[in-house]
């Protein structure tokens, strides 16, 4: 069954979505839940974007386990499918690789086998961090290694508001930030901003669109392909602020506030 919001619950459930959908490469330490550290103990687990031949799941030959996020989910419940590669790898070999079942059925999730915390997300420059020294001479996983390196681009994590990440891309760069708000009242206050003229980061940006992804908008800015993302901390802590005083307002939209929502809808796209 597909579950819309497979991360809700989780305290950082916007950067579990930013993981998922927009950071090419990135790392983030789990804990595990105190039961699962009694009966494994307390192994280092640690969520990737990526992981070499995608594999869902691997047992590093010192038991460390590592767990890919950016695959596709065989239960339509993408923190199930992550929580069964995690406990898979922790029954595994080591120097394994998870291979998962056909079908998964009911049962844990990532919100029972984590000590729920905020993620420590590091943002990478390629997925050398996945590989020890040996595996670097198998040839597959060299010839996969290359090919995830190419699909790498720039990014950055912004400090102004959780799961707000600056990328450049050929020609272009952008902000796009995970809301951690209600999507009505989120519209609402985008709608709020786009009729008042403020809902770019500046001279030279666009407001681009946004997407749905697990339940949560995710606005998008295009930018100047030039300025590096330090450049856009002030500009995008300032709407920051202006998106929270929107987010506030509890009258009923305008006239004009409506139909910037109504164009709002009209350029969304959802992702999942």
């Amino acid at each position: 069954m597909y579950v819309p919001r497979p991360f809700e619950g989780l305290t950082d459930e916007v950067e579990w979505i930013a993981l998922r959908e927009l950071v090419p490469a990135a790392t983030a330490p789990l804990s595990l839940a105190p039961a699962l550290v009694e009966r494994f103990g307390d192994r280092s687990v640690t969520v990737a974007t990526v992981l070499p031949m995608a594999w869902p799941a691997l047992t590093k030959p010192d038991g460390r386990v590592l767990v890919g996020l950016q695959r596709n989910t065989q239960s339509g419940d993408a923190s199930r499918d992550v929580a069964v590669a995690i406990l898979m790898a922790l029954e595994g070999e080591p120097g394994e690789a998870v291979t998962m079942p056909a079908t998964l059925g009911p049962g844990e999730r990532l919100q029972d086998i984590l000590t729920d915390a905020p993620l420590s997300v590091t943002v990478r420059d390629g997925f050398e961090f996945w590989l020890d020294d040996e595996a670097t001479e198998d040839p597959e996983v060299r010839a996969s290694l290359e090919r995830a390196n190419a699909s790498v681009y720039p990014t950055v994590r912004l400090s102004a508001a959780p799961a707000a990440y600056w990328c450049r891309v050929p020609d272009r760069s952008h902000v796009r930030w995970v809301l951690p708000d209600d999507e009505d009242v989120a519209l609402n206050a985008l709608a709020r901003l786009q009729a008042a003229g403020e809902l770019t980061l500046g001279a030279k940006t666009k407001f681009a669109g946004m997407f749905r992804a697990f339940g949560r908008l995710v606005p998008v800015w295009d930018l100047p392909e030039e300025p590096p993302a330090e450049q856009w901390e002030e500009p995008f802590g300032a709407f920051t602020k202006r998106y929270a005083e929107a987010y506030g307002d509890a009258a009923a939209l305008t006239a004009d506030e409506r139909r910037a929502r109504q164009g709002l809808i009209g350029r969304q796209v959802t992702l999942r």
